[in-house]
């Protein structure tokens, strides 16, 4: 699962998505609300040959696309992974597609997180006690 959330590197996200479907990865693509701010869904679609996980209620889905994804995920990749989404992942909230995958994986899949903000929000100490947080239960970053 590649996971987008909303900075301004989202557009790398789609180069991204294009290299691991054409190393023949399965991947599933969660775009957050924020991460429709500056990419859209059909080039993700396009590349990866996959629906692309918008929401929680989506009505096509029977709301139960995140978790299908989760199930079948080996990787939950976050890229770009902003300041608000490594606490939303660290606190384990579930209030966007996003943060319900990531509290559905199987336990043997990897959390894989490529940050990116402003450096002065990376060196805050709230955003370095979440990937400390992240990092103790096996996150990668």
């Amino acid at each position: 699962v590649l996971g987008v959330s909303g900075s301004i590197a989202a557009h790398k996200a789609i180069d991204l998505a294009s290299l691991l479907a054409k190393a023949g990865c399965e991947v599933d693509v969660v775009l957050t609300r924020d991460a429709q701010q500056f990419v859209k869904p059909l080039p993700f679609q396009t590349l990866t040959k996959r629906r692309v996980i918008t929401s929680l209620y989506d009505e096509e889905e029977s709301g139960v696309a995140h978790v299908q994804a989760a199930d079948r995920a080996d990787l939950l990749l976050v890229a770009p992974a902003t300041a608000n989404t490594l606490a939303k992942l660290a606190l384990g909230l579930a209030d966007d597609a996003l943060g319900c995958v990531a509290l559905a994986l199987r336990p043997e899949a990897q959390l894989l997180v490529a940050p990116a903000m402003n450096g002065k929000m990376w060196r805050h100490a709230a955003t370095e006690a979440n990937v400390a947080t992240l990092t103790e239960r096996g996150a990668e970053f």
